[in-house]
């Protein structure tokens, strides 16, 4: 299902809006996701142990269409509200910035429809991992793997979702060897906080199989690496005090200004810490 959240107009709101009624919600069945839709979807996420955010992803859907309204076995997958304010508190972090950061990084998701981790492919890294491990990334770059391998940053090869895999694939059957397979594994991000895999052994995984290996498992696995990753890389202090500038720098790279990350953070940081 579609991913929904407040000033949405789909025909997926109606559906949405359908669902809430039949759960007791007296709203407006209409294809506008009001402000009214917003509350019930937060209140609902609320009392069904999910992140309250007002987001309807995979992790609302699979529990929404539940016929009795109880959890399935996929939602233990997922991050609850008490666990971000567990990690808020252990952190010593304001909730609404640890969730501003999880939506702007995965719109609150970090799990795909097929149940892999959500990850996005930087063909740019993979040249530089490569290097790293003696290849010359020169020796495969040609018309067929361009979309993989490539060695400036650029957002045009992104696929998104699903296709992401196929875009890693790719880059892992260029040779097919364990060094590629590393380089590949290792020039993704990966999970809610969309961690980069190079980071595995800084951040005190074996390696970057036994990192996959954790964020294939659930969410929660995803937020341990985000305090490991805060920790490691003097994050922390200005996610505190919310210098949004600061912390794009420092978790997203120099180029974090082309994507306007500080801002899409601060704007998140704001819209959370009114509820």
């Amino acid at each position: 299902m579609k991913l929904l959240k407040h000033y949405a107009k789909a025909p997926e709101v109606l559906t949405l809006c359908e669902l809430l009624y039949e759960l007791g919600y007296h709203i407006k069945i209409s294809d506008s996701f009001t402000l009214e839709v917003d509350e019930a979807v937060k209140d609902f996420q609320r009392k069904n142990s999910l992140v309250v955010d007002g987001i309807v992803g995979v992790k609302t859907w699979a529990v929404l269409l539940e016929k009795d309204n109880k959890p399935i076995g996929q939602t233990d997958k997922f991050l609850k509200e008490s666990d971000l304010i567990n990690f808020a508190n252990e952190y010593d972090l304001e909730l609404a910035a640890v969730k501003a950061v999880n939506e702007i990084e995965s719109s609150g998701k970090g799990f795909l429809i097929n149940n892999k981790p959500k990850i996005l492919f930087e063909g740019h890294v993979f040249w530089s991992e490569l290097k790293k491990r003696g290849i010359d990334p020169n020796s495969y770059y040609n018309s067929n793997s361009q979309n993989v391998l490539y060695p400036k940053w650029t957002r045009a090869h992104y696929q998104g979702g699903i296709k992401e895999y196929d875009r890693l694939n790719e880059a892992i059957s260029l040779n097919n060897s364990p060094n590629f397979e590393e380089a590949a594994l290792s020039s993704a991000s990966w999970g809610s906080f969309q961690i980069m895999g190079y980071h595995a052994k800084n951040l005190g995984y074996n390696d970057i199989h036994h990192f996959v290996s954790q964020m294939e498992l659930n969410e929660g696995e995803h937020l341990r690496a985000f305090g490991k990753f805060l920790e490691k890389n003097n994050c922390l202090v200005h996610l505190r005090n919310k210098n949004w500038a600061g912390f794009a720098r420092l978790y997203n790279g120099a180029g974090y200004k082309e994507n306007r990350y500080d801002e899409k953070l601060s704007r998140a940081y704001s819209k959370y810490s009114q509820n």
